[in-house]
């Protein structure tokens, strides 16, 4: 399975999909694969890219910051999976939203657009908040899945309501110090040689390097629930880990078992894209995960190029993460990762 799928990454990179990937893949409890390709940018100051480096997550901060602070909330009775998102935001109420659930925002069927350019207004967190409540709907709640990070910028909101701390600080606390993940964050400060550097900045005339790539959520500050987290791989690696053990790091409960399980549920039974909460989760139709993974299968991706995978069935996991976005916002990265998938599940060892 190794030689297989560093082969394929290896010709990826040579075809300029992204400058370089680290991989990792376990399966049984067993390290198969763990292992650093390419280089982190083609600049003059490029280096070889290894484990440490430092990768602008994307949206994987929805299910590695905003989800999980969700689900110790609902564990702790904070919050309700069907508040209304009326109880935090009131203002939302506006133009038939009256009705939507905290439930729909994390499964992406909450009838808002996907996306908006609230960056070229220079707008504060405030001001988008209240641009998302002043929002039409773009399709009847809870009959579709739009995947839609406006969702979990409100999820931030909430989450920082029902806490009274920022989103940053009960990441810091709840997730990553506990679990000694001393490299995960937001806003990050390490040398320019330590990061897998994201795409060419007209305005700095240079590539990104820990500026979150997503331009809301730079005119944020940095900070929000939907991408700005920045990650290793061995640190991706623990989170991951924690998710297999049932929500167990080191002996210390991160998050509830009976939460975790009600997250991998599929929450859009109306649609063909099953989502759970905050999850994609495995379908019928082509998708990043490919064509082997079981139907209990589930994780995420970032648009500058992450993702991770979990199958509970085979025991499998499979992070990747790449900068695929410093050559632009092409498209390969949606065939490169289904493909390598199939490689690896097809390549695990026999019993």
């Amino acid at each position: 399975m190794r030689d297989k799928a560093v082969s394929f990454l290896q010709r990826e990179i040579d075809r300029q999909t992204t400058p370089g990937a680290v991989i990792r893949v376990k399966h049984k409890g067993r390290i198969l694969l763990n292992e650093a390709l390419g280089t982190n940018s083609l600049g003059k100051d490029k280096t070889e890219l290894t484990t440490r480096h430092v990768f602008d997550m994307a949206s994987l901060t929805k299910v590695m910051v905003t989800l999980p602070l969700v689900l110790q909330l609902l564990e702790s009775g904070d919050i309700y999976l069907h508040d209304r998102v009326t109880t935090f935001f009131p203002e939302f109420a506006a133009h038939g939203k009256e009705n939507i659930r905290i439930q729909q925002l994390l499964s992406h069927s909450s009838g808002l657009p996907s996306h908006r350019h609230y960056f070229e207004q220079k707008r504060t967190v405030q001001e988008i908040y209240s641009a998302i409540c002043g929002e039409q709907l773009a399709y009847a709640p809870g009959t579709k899945v739009e995947y839609s990070d406006l969702g979990f910028i409100l999820l931030m909101g909430i989450v920082e309501k029902a806490t009274g701390k920022s989103i940053e600080e009960c990441a810091q606390q709840h997730l990553f110090g506990p679990m000694g993940m001393n490299n995960t964050k937001y806003r990050p400060d390490y040398k320019r040689s330590q990061y897998a550097p994201t795409e060419w900045s007209e305005r700095l005339q240079d590539h990104k390097y820990g500026i979150v790539h997503d331009e809301n959520t730079e005119s944020m500050g940095g900070v929000s629930g939907h991408a700005g987290l920045f990650s290793t791989l061995g640190d991706t690696a623990i989170f991951t880990d924690m998710l297999e053990n049932d929500g167990m790091h080191a002996g210390r409960r991160i998050l509830h078992p009976l939460w975790l399980k009600k997250s991998r549920e599929n929450f859009t039974p109306f649609s063909d894209e099953c989502r759970g909460l905050g999850w994609q989760l495995k379908d019928e139709g082509p998708g990043p995960m490919g064509d082997l993974m079981s139907p209990l299968s589930y994780g995420h991706t970032g648009f500058t190029g992450t993702s991770f995978y979990i199958d509970p069935v085979c025991e499998t996991s499979v992070i990747l993460l790449t900068n695929r976005v410093y050559f632009g916002r092409q498209d390969a990265i949606i065939r490169l990762r289904p493909r390598l998938h199939n490689i690896i599940l097809a390549n695990l060892p026999e019993e």
